[in-house]
């Protein structure tokens, strides 16, 4: 089974909305027995809290359900995980500390690397509004369509 993971900061907007915008798009196509997906944060702030509440309704807003709760990020999902996406470039680093080699870097990217719109990072819409809520979804819906689409060709 290929497992994926979404790193963001804190664990309860941008990484558990790629997480559920992904498994929606793996079951949509029947794959959901083939790849399993997690997200997390790099920091601890929100453990076991739901995601944000304006994540969550832009989520159901976009037809997709949020249920995951917060975890941070540890060393063994850098072994666990066959790709582990970041949603920043300050993720990216604290990713990249953990591991404290290059043993896993060929895991690792910006989940940006994705999408074929240009740009280097998914903002944070933490201290935004409905519409950085939304241009977050619309990010992370490109970024993944293309991602499935190179993996699916490993999976097949």
């Amino acid at each position: 089974m290929m497992k994926v993971l979404f790193v963001c900061l804190g664990n309860i907007c941008r990484s558990p909305l790629a997480e559920a915008i992904f498994k929606h798009k793996v079951k949509s196509i029947d794959l959901d027995g083939s790849i399993y997906a997690d997200s997390c944060g790099t920091a601890g702030y929100h453990i076991g809290e739901l995601a944000d509440p304006r994540t969550r309704a832009n989520a159901q807003k976009n037809g997709v359900t949020i249920t995951h709760r917060g975890r941070q990020l540890q060393s063994s999902d850098l072994e666990e995980f066959d790709y582990i996406l970041a949603m920043d470039q300050s993720n990216l680093s604290n990713i990249k500390r953990l591991s404290n080699s290059e043993l896993y870097s060929e895991k690792i990217y910006l989940m940006r690397s994705f999408d074929p719109h240009p740009g280097e990072e998914v903002p944070d819409p933490y201290y935004g509004d409905e519409k950085d809520f939304q241009q977050v979804f619309e990010i992370l819906d490109r970024s993944i369509d293309h991602f499935l689409k190179e993996i699916r060709a490993k999976l097949l």
